[in-house]
C-alpha cells in the first residue's frame, strides 16, 4: 500500500514538474475602450521584473516565458493618456484582449491637419480646431456623417425639402454652400454632391472629424466661406481586422457598416462597406406625404497605404455610391415617375471618388495631393426632370519646409469643374479652371507667442483674380490657457442648381435677373481655451467671438412673383456674428459630459427701390442652440448609459404669401438616450430610443392638396418628421 501511495506521488510530482517546465507563449491586444481602436507601441511588463514588450502599430503584442509560471503573474499595460491595465497570466489561457481607458487626469495630445495642412497638435495650432471621433457620435448611433453632425455645438445639419430630405451643413447660422466638406484635405464634397452625396459617407471609415469655423480659403479655396468639415480616414494600419456594426430602428430602418483590414507584403488596406435601406412609407401627420424619403444605398471604400524605403509612403482611396430615393405622395409608384398624376419625387444618384497622396522619393518635404470625383444625377421633381452631370479633378503640390523659427508652406493647387443639367441655365456644360498659388508661414517668436501669416492667389477662367489672406496669433501667457486671434477672407464661385433645392420643387420658372459674381466674406474670431485639471478629472473648456461680413451673396426672390424665383447678388451685406463656447470634462468616476452653445444674430442688410438698407433676418439660423452628451460607465458590469440631445431656439422659416404657419419655429429638443453593453470578446449590444420627448414639427408642406401648383412649397423645415423611435445594434471587433 505504501508503494502504491508513493509510485503516484512521484508520478504527481513528475507530472508537476513537466507541465510548468514547459515554455509559455502569450499573445494578446491592447485597445482604446471608448473607440476599440488598437494602441500602437503601449507597454507590456511583467510586475515585479525587467521582463517586457511593446505593442505594434496593430496594437499586439507577444510574450514568451521559458518556463511556465509556477503561479498566475501579473502584466501591467499601460499607454500614454490612458489609465494602467493589470491583469493576471496563468497556463490556461494564451490569447489577452486588454482594453484601456482615457485616463481622466490626463489629457494626450491630439494631431491636427486642417487648420495649417501639416499635422500639429491641437494645442499649437494658432487656428482654433474642434476634433470629433467616432467615440462621441456612437453615444447616439446614426447610418451617415450627415446626421451625427447635429451633435455638434455651432454645426446644423438642415433639411431643405420636406419631400426628397435633400440636406445641407450650416456653420454659425450659414447656409450650406459656404461649409466646405473635405476627405482627407480633399474637396470631395461639393456643389452637385452637397445636395445627397452627405448621406452616403458612412461611420465605419471616419477615424475623426476636424472643425474649423471661419473662412480657411487661403488654404482651401472656393467654398471655405464660413468654415470646414475634414472628415479624416482611417489609417489600415491600426485599423482592426474586422469589425460589423447593424442596426435597425423600430420604423424599419437597417443599415449595415462593415470593414476589414490586411497587410499585403509592405502594404496595408481598408474596405469598408455600407448598406442602408427604409423602405416604409409613413404619414404621422396625415398630409398624405411620406414623413421620410424613402431610401436604398450602398457605399463601398476602399484605401491603400503604400510603404517604400526611408520611411516614404503614399496612400489611395476610393470610394462608390449609389442610391435611390424617392417622397411623395403615398400611393406613388416609379411607374408614375415623371408623371403629372401622382406626386413624387425620385432621385438616382451615382457617384465615384478617388483620393490620394504621393510623397516624393526625392524628397520628405514634398507631397502631392490629388482627387477626382464623378456624381451622376437622374432625378424628377415632380414633372420637373433634373438630369446633372459633374466631374470635379483636384491636384496639389505641397512643400513644407522650416528656415529658422519659420515654418513655412508653400502650395500649387490646381482644381477643374465640369458640371452640366437639364436645366436652361446651362445650355451647355459648363468648365471651370481655377489654378492658384498659396504661402503659409507659421513664425513662432518666443515660447508664448506664435504667428501665422497666409495669402492665396486663385484665378478663375469666368471671374478673374482672386485673392484671399488670412492671419492668425496664438498667444499662451501660462500652462492650460491660450488665446487665439484670426481674421480671413473666404470666396466662393458659385453653382446655383446644385444648391438652391427651390428651384426645383414645384413648378416655378427660374430667373437670374443678373450676372452672378463670387460671393466673399470677412472674418474675425477671437478664441480662448483652458484645462482646468483637479484630482477627480478635468474640464475643457473653449469659447469664441465671431464676426463674418459677407459681399456679393446671391440670395432668391420668392414673394415678389408667385410664378417665379428670381436670383441675383444681394444689393448689400450679409452678417453673421455671435458667441459660442464648448465644455467637455470626465471624471476618474465613470462620469462624462460634454456640452455647447451658440448665440448668434444672422441677417441681411438689402437696398430698397428708395436705396435704404432693410433688414433681412436669415433663414434656419436659430438665435440659439445648443448640444449636450451626459455618459456614466459601470465598469465591472461593462455597461454605458448615455443621454444626448440638441436644443434649438426660434428660426425664421420661408412663408408664402397667405400663409397660416407661423414665420418662426419654437423652441424645442431632440433628446435620445442609449444603453450600451460591452463584452471582452470585442462585442457590443446597444439599444435605445431617439426623440424620446416625440417632437414632431407641424404642417411641414404647404398646400400639399395641390403639390403640382404654384404654391405648393416644401422648404418650411426645422426639424426632422419622425417621432419617437427605438433602436438596437450590434458591434463586433476582431483583431
Amino acid at each position: 500500500m505504501v508503494r502504491t501511495i508513493t509510485i503516484v506521488i512521484l508520478l504527481l510530482l513528475v507530472s508537476y514538474g513537466w507541465v510548468f517546465c514547459q515554455p509559455l507563449n502569450i499573445r494578446g491586444t491592447v485597445l482604446d475602450a471608448d473607440t476599440r481602436e488598437p494602441l500602437a507601441f503601449a507597454s507590456v511588463l511583467v510586475e515585479g521584473t525587467d521582463q517586457g514588450t511593446s505593442t505594434d502599430e496593430s496594437g499586439n503584442f507577444s510574450l514568451a516565458f521559458t518556463d511556465a509560471p509556477r503561479k498566475n503573474i501579473l502584466l501591467k499595460i499601460s499607454y500614454v493618456g490612458y489609465v494602467p491595465e493589470i491583469i493576471s497570466i496563468s497556463t490556461k489561457q494564451t490569447r489577452y484582449t486588454v482594453t484601456l481607458k482615457p485616463d481622466a487626469t490626463t489629457l494626450p495630445e491630439v494631431a491636427v491637419v486642417s487648420a495649417t495642412l501639416k499635422e500639429v497638435s491641437k494645442a499649437d495650432s494658432p487656428i482654433p480646431v474642434e476634433i470629433y471621433t467616432p467615440a462621441l457620435f456612437r453615444k447616439n448611433p446614426s447610418p451617415s456623417i450627415f446626421e451625427s453632425l447635429s451633435m455638434v455645438n455651432g454645426v446644423q445639419p438642415q433639411i431643405n425639402c420636406n419631400v426628397c430630405n435633400t440636406g445641407d451643413i450650416h456653420i454659425n447660422g450659414m447656409e450650406g454652400p459656404y461649409t466646405m466638406v473635405l476627405i482627407d484635405g480633399m474637396p470631395i464634397v461639393s456643389s452637385l454632391s452637397t445636395v445627397y452625396g452627405l448621406s452616403g459617407i458612412p461611420n465605419n471609415m471616419v477615424k475623426r472629424i476636424e472643425v474649423v469655423k471661419g473662412p480657411a480659403s487661403t488654404l482651401y479655396g472656393s467654398e471655405a466661406v464660413a468654415g470646414l468639415i475634414n472628415i479624416i480616414t482611417k489609417d489600415p494600419a491600426t485599423t482592426p481586422r474586422f469589425n460589423a456594426d447593424v442596426q435597425a430602428t423600430s420604423l424599419a430602418e437597417f443599415n449595415t457598416d462593415i470593414a476589414s483590414a490586411w497587410k499585403a507584403g509592405k502594404s496595408t488596406a481598408l474596405l469598408g462597406i455600407n448598406y442602408f435601406i427604409f423602405n416604409n412609407p409613413l404619414d404621422i401627420n396625415n398630409d398624405n406625404f411620406t414623413d421620410v424619403t424613402l431610401q436604398n444605398r450602398f457605399s463601398v471604400f476602399n484605401k491603400w497605404q503604400f510603404y517604400r524605403t526611408q520611411n516614404r509612403q503614399a496612400t489611395l482611396a476610393a470610394r462608390y455610391v449609389y442610391e435611390d430615393r424617392w417622397g411623395g405622395e403615398l400611393q406613388w409608384t416609379k411607374s408614375q415617375r415623371g408623371s403629372n398624376q401622382v406626386y413624387g419625387e425620385s432621385i438616382y444618384t451615382n457617384r465615384a471618388e478617388v483620393i490620394g497622396t504621393y510623397q516624393l522619393p526625392s524628397s520628405e518635404k514634398i507631397f502631392i495631393d490629388y482627387s477626382y470625383n464623378v456624381h451622376l444625377q437622374d432625378s424628377y421633381y415632380g414633372i420637373n426632370k433634373y438630369l446633372a452631370d459633374q466631374h470635379v479633378a483636384f491636384a496639389q503640390v505641397r512643400y513644407d519646409t522650416r528656415v529658422g523659427k519659420h515654418d513655412l508652406l508653400i502650395g500649387l493647387p490646381f482644381r477643374f469643374t465640369y458640371y452640366d443639367d437639364s436645366t436652361p441655365a446651362t445650355a451647355q456644360g459648363q468648365r471651370t479652371w481655377l489654378p492658384g498659388i498659396f504661402v503659409q508661414d507659421e513664425f513662432r517668436a518666443t515660447d508664448k507667442l506664435t504667428w501665422l501669416l497666409g495669402l492665396r492667389y486663385d484665378h478663375h477662367n469666368v471671374h478673374g483674380n482672386i485673392f484671399s489672406p488670412r492671419i492668425s496669433l496664438k498667444y499662451a501667457p501660462a500652462k492650460h490657457h491660450t488665446f487665439r486671434i484670426t481674421s480671413g477672407n473666404g470666396f466662393r464661385v458659385v453653382n446655383l442648381f446644385t444648391e438652391d433645392h427651390a428651384a426645383l420643387t414645384g413648378s416655378r420658372q427660374v430667373v437670374i435677373k443678373n450676372e452672378l459674381k463670387p460671393e466673399q466674406s470677412w472674418n474675425l474670431n477671437l478664441n480662448y481655451a483652458t484645462t482646468i485639471r483637479h484630482a477627480s478629472g478635468y474640464i475643457n473648456v473653449d469659447g469664441s467671438v465671431f464676426y463674418t461680413r459677407f459681399s456679393n451673396k446671391i440670395v432668391g426672390d420668392f414673394l415678389t412673383n408667385l410664378d417665379k424665383i428670381i436670383y441675383d447678388n444681394l444689393n448689400g451685406y450679409a452678417v453673421s456674428k455671435g458667441i459660442t463656447l464648448n465644455a467637455d470634462a470626465a471624471f476618474t468616476s465613470g462620469f462624462k459630459f460634454i456640452a455647447g452653445a451658440t448665440i448668434m444674430d444672422v441677417y441681411q442688410k438689402q437696398r430698397d427701390s428708395l436705396d435704404v438698407l432693410q433688414t433681412i433676418p436669415q433663414l434656419f439660423a436659430p438665435v440659439f442652440s445648443g448640444t449636450y452628451s451626459l455618459s456614466y460607465s459601470l465598469d465591472r458590469t461593462g455597461i454605458t448609459i448615455d443621454l444626448n440631445g440638441r436644443i434649438t431656439g426660434p428660426m425664421h422659416l420661408p412663408i408664402v404669401p397667405g400663409d397660416f404657419r407661423p414665420d418662426q419655429s419654437p423652441w424645442f429638443t431632440i433628446l435620445n438616450i442609449q444603453v450600451t453593453k460591452s463584452f471582452s470578446s470585442g462585442m457590443e449590444i446597444y439599444g435605445g430610443v431617439k426623440n424620446l420627448l416625440n417632437f414632431i414639427p407641424e404642417n411641414p408642406i404647404y398646400n400639399w392638396q395641390q403639390p403640382f401648383s404654384p404654391s405648393f412649397d416644401t422648404s418650411y423645415n426645422y426639424a426632422p418628421v419622425q417621432g419617437i423611435k427605438a433602436f438596437l445594434g450590434l458591434r463586433y471587433t476582431f483583431q
